[in-house]
């Protein structure tokens, strides 16, 4: 099921309509500041085990990061972080980075059991935090485009719905997506590190 929310006027029913998706265990793809997502509810292992299944990798080795709505997910999901790497994720949160982080004990085991880091986003992208306030709870991401290749129908909602549509529960049309992925940055070590250059610029942050 395909449905459509302009980011500049929020149709609090139809995020509603996301939400009640996402909280029965559904697999939904939305997006984000940088590609569409494929997501689903942190607190279901079910939907996490489909969703694993879709980008045809085990849960355990899974390289998914969470989507939050905001930095009280921090100290919800992820250790301490020092106040340099605080000061650094709050002056470009939202925005379209992936942190890496030491996680806690509340990360659901099932994509944990063999690593103790999760990746931590907070997009610059309305619908996906609206989805994620909504729901009360981070979202399971991971990106709708193949690893070794961004195709120009991940940009198109229409087009993902025709590949992705009838595997997941539901996509969200919330206008062209991007091209560029977000910039991924290790801040598991005495100094962030930059494990991937994306979308988000790296120019005076260490």
């Amino acid at each position: 099921m395909l449905i459509q929310i302009f980011p500049d006027n929020i149709d609090s029913r139809k995020i509603q309509q996301a939400v009640d998706v996402l909280k029965k265990g559904g697999v939904i793809i939305y997006p984000t500041d940088t590609v569409y997502s494929l997501g689903c509810a942190i607190s279901n292992n079910k939907a996490i085990e489909r969703l694993a299944r879709l980008k045809g990798v085990k849960p355990e080795k899974a390289q998914f990061s969470i989507v939050c709505s905001g930095f009280s997910h921090l100290s919800d999901y992820s250790q301490p972080v020092g106040n340099p790497i605080f000061k650094m994720m709050k002056s470009v949160l939202p925005g379209p980075y992936t942190f890496v982080l030491e996680a806690n004990r509340n990360i659901p085991r099932i994509f944990s059991a063999k690593r103790k880091t999760i990746g931590i986003r907070v997009p610059d992208n309305p619908i996906a935090l609206a989805l994620v306030a909504a729901l009360g709870e981070p979202i399971v991401a991971s990106s709708v485009h193949d690893e070794d290749a961004l195709l120009e129908y991940t940009t198109d909602p229409e087009r993902i719905d025709e590949k992705w549509g009838n595997q997941v529960d539901l996509v969200i049309d919330g206008g062209p997506g991007g091209f560029e992925a977000s910039t991924i940055l290790d801040c598991t070590g005495g100094a962030p590190s930059l494990i991937r250059q994306g979308k988000g610029s790296v120019e005076g942050l260490f």
